[in-house]
């Protein structure tokens, strides 16, 4: 895998139910090098913190792997690379693959997959089209979140190096589906519940569907 491009944003207000509110997920290709902290990437935007960035949602990344997919959907929009609120966009990102749990080094940061994304209302308000956010969903291709385990830079043209693969065998696709799913696979739903890699309030949400 290699870094596309580096993504970051600037709060933009649009309105929503009559009226302003603000986010950071329009994200723009950056020529400079990002840093990768604890919590968050710095000098990036983040409005909404209960929902973004955080230990477990320090950084998020998506697949350029994907962009022809939604081109093909939405040809009538202004591409460019941080389309999905990504801060890093990926050639090679294959959530299939990956796993829950995977630690990978990054430029000379060290990162551990968290979870996938779980699109908002905020996908739809960047396409100009709510509908995004089921076609996003029935695609099943979310890009994933990690947490810093060093915090250190990144940039373009970085490979990622896989360092550790996770133990248990939950891909971020698989997590995708078992959080998404209205009929829970039991299987899938037993793998997330034990992958102590996956955020404790997420396991203990999924525990509640144990027959």
């Amino acid at each position: 895998m290699k870094i596309i491009s580096t993504n970051i944003g600037k709060a933009t207000t649009f309105l929503w139910n009559g009226r302003e509110e603000q986010t950071g997920i329009f994200k723009y290709p950056k020529d400079e090098s990002l840093f990768l902290g604890k919590i968050d990437v710095h000098k990036d935007t983040v409005i909404d913190r209960e929902h973004h960035a955080g230990i477990n949602k320090a950084c998020y990344l998506f697949a350029s792997d994907r962009y022809p997919y939604w081109k093909g959907i939405y040809p009538e929009l202004n591409w460019d690379w941080g389309m999905f609120g990504e801060n890093l966009t990926v050639e090679g990102l294959d959530e299939s693959i990956i796993r829950i749990g995977d630690i990978y080094k990054i430029g000379n940061a060290v990162v551990q997959v968290s979870q996938p994304r779980e699109p908002c209302y905020k996908l739809g308000v960047r396409f100009g089209d709510a509908k995004i956010l089921k076609q996003f969903i029935d695609y099943g291709y979310s890009g994933t979140y990690v947490r810093i385990l060093e915090e250190g830079m990144v940039k373009k043209g970085d490979q990622i190096e896989l360092l550790e693969r996770s133990k248990n065998t939950l891909t971020v696709k698989e997590c995708f589906q078992i959080i998404l799913a209205k009929q829970k696979d039991p299987v899938l739903l037993q793998k997330a519940i034990n992958n102590d890699s996956l955020p404790e309030y997420k396991r203990e949400r999924l525990k509640k569907y144990v027959q």
